[in-house]
């Protein structure tokens, strides 16, 4: 079939309605007006998989594209306060803003944790001081893609796979590489002159209004997990790079290597020297402490808050003299 002739709507994604454009509804085959939002992200994560069958020949351009369209009526449904926008300028009339369910609700409901695993978890990010989406994550109660699905649904936001959704090349050099790395965000796209920023938390405002300002755009937040969010960091904000660019291909990747030597990095001041002593001993601290707690919350039944709390000083004790060891070595290392 010539490309000229292809309607990718009707046959790829099998679409009856002949009227262009298609609504996002339309789009994701959906019926107008759709709320649940594991049906919509299900019809994404189809209609996702089947058109990149043909992301490779005559019809690659095309087919991205259409991938395209795709994530921008998904990111769009997913998006509470966008999806109540996106319904009204429809002619859907106002019903009133549901309650919002909570991350622990959610959890509850999708059969993530049972009662017991939930209150284990409370218990846990109490005595650690985290919260509770990092407690379930840290006691591996369940992965971290289900886990970061729920966090977004309980703050109305969409949750997107990095690595089908992918980034803009184009606006990687347009953020800072340390607000990136600092504060893991990427630029996924534009969209309706709004920039779309991946991370696995919302941004702080400081954050938001500096990129605001450098696109001279809004910005919405998509959720990812931390994981997506780091492998993205990598490629695009390397820290050995000058500045930030498009990946290049396998190919000029290793072409690049073969004919660029590394330069050595220079010596470190003695400023620099403690500073990363500091955080080295920073990081044993909070290991130490971590591990110990998982220890006692995991192999030690019916603890009270006063026995939490006992074993909260002996964390820290620990970790101090892990420190303190940590700090030692590093200093006779010379590191």
């Amino acid at each position: 079939m010539a490309q000229e002739e292809l309607d990718v709507y009707r046959d790829w994604l099998g679409i009856t309605e002949t009227a262009r454009p298609l609504d996002y509804y339309q789009l994701l085959r959906l019926a107008r007006f759709e709320d649940n939002l594991a049906k919509i992200r299900d019809h994404y994560r189809k209609m996702n998989a089947h058109v990149r069958k043909f992301a490779a020949g005559e019809y690659a351009s095309l087919s991205q594209q259409v991938l395209n369209e795709l994530a921008r009526a998904m990111l769009c449904l997913t998006d509470v306060q966008r999806k109540r926008e996106y319904d009204a300028s429809m002619g859907r009339k106002e019903e009133g803003e549901a309650r919002r369910r909570t991350f622990e609700e959610i959890l509850l409901a999708n059969k993530v944790v049972d009662r017991d695993q939930l209150e284990k978890a409370r218990s846990f990010a109490e005595a650690v001081g985290l919260d509770v989406r990092d407690a379930v994550l840290q006691q591996k109660m369940a992965g971290a893609d289900v886990v970061t699905l729920a966090y977004a649904e309980s703050l109305g936001l969409p949750y997107i796979e990095l690595g089908d959704v992918g980034v803009d090349a184009e606006l990687v050099p347009q953020v800072p590489p340390t607000t990136a790395r600092q504060h893991s965000c990427v630029p996924v796209m534009v969209d309706q002159d709004q920039l779309l920023m991946a991370s696995p938390n919302p941004l702080i405002p400081d954050v938001e209004e500096d990129l605001r300002l450098r696109f001279g755009m809004p910005v919405r937040m998509v959720l990812c997990t931390p994981t997506a969010i780091n492998a993205v960091i990598a490629e695009y904000y390397p820290r050995d790079a000058a500045t930030p660019a498009a990946t290049p291909t396998p190919a000029k990747k290793t072409a690049a290597k073969a004919a660029t030597p590394k330069p050595e990095a220079p010596p470190l001041t003695r400023d620099e020297q403690i500073k990363r002593r500091t955080m080295i001993s920073v990081v044993t601290f909070n290991v130490v402490v971590v591990l110990y707690m998982l220890y006692r919350a995991v192999f030690t039944s019916g603890m009270d808050l006063m026995n939490y709390g006992s074993a909260a000083a002996l964390a820290v004790l620990f970790g101090l003299v892990a420190a303190g060891i940590a700090f030692g070595i590093t200093t006779l290392l010379k590191l």
